[in-house]
């Protein structure tokens, strides 16, 4: 019975969680996207390029269910970005938005050291813009833990 309930609330939870994950627009969020892609572009795992973009940031794709300061073929995460990973931070939409509104900020919080320091020093002050390019994000890659 303990099981049959613990799988029950699992499997809500995964429901609101992939609820959440679509609540702004991916078509408004690819449109948005351009003011991400001065330093940061959408290549899947086989090369193919979804978004051409600058290389002064990570690639976003596979962004949704990873590890802060993971993505294998960007070597230049500030120490902070890579604490907060190492600290359990795995991207969701709730702390995407939170980061993409105020990177640095966001850091020193989550760490609670006031002296981390972002790489990424733009700010996307709207949080519906954050939830358009955060749905967009999630549109073009594959499902967190496949």
């Amino acid at each position: 019975m303990k099981r049959i309930i613990v799988t029950a609330i699992v499997a809500g939870i995964t429901a609101v969680s992939s609820a959440a994950a679509a609540s702004g627009d991916p078509a408004a969020g690819e449109k948005t996207f351009n003011k991400c892609k001065a330093c940061h572009a959408i290549v899947d795992a086989d090369g193919a390029t979804i978004v051409k973009g600058g290389k002064t940031g990570p690639n976003l794709w596979g962004l949704p269910g990873r590890t802060a300061g993971t993505e294998p073929n960007f070597k230049r995460y500030k120490k902070a970005l890579v604490a907060a990973g190492e600290a359990g931070l795995v991207w969701n939409e709730a702390d995407f938005l939170a980061y993409a509104q105020d990177p640095t900020e966001f850091l020193r919080e989550r760490l609670g050291d006031k002296k981390a320091r972002s790489g990424m020093t733009f700010k996307l002050r709207d949080e519906g813009d954050a939830a358009d390019i955060w749905s967009f994000i999630s549109s073009v890659s594959p499902e967190p833990g496949s």
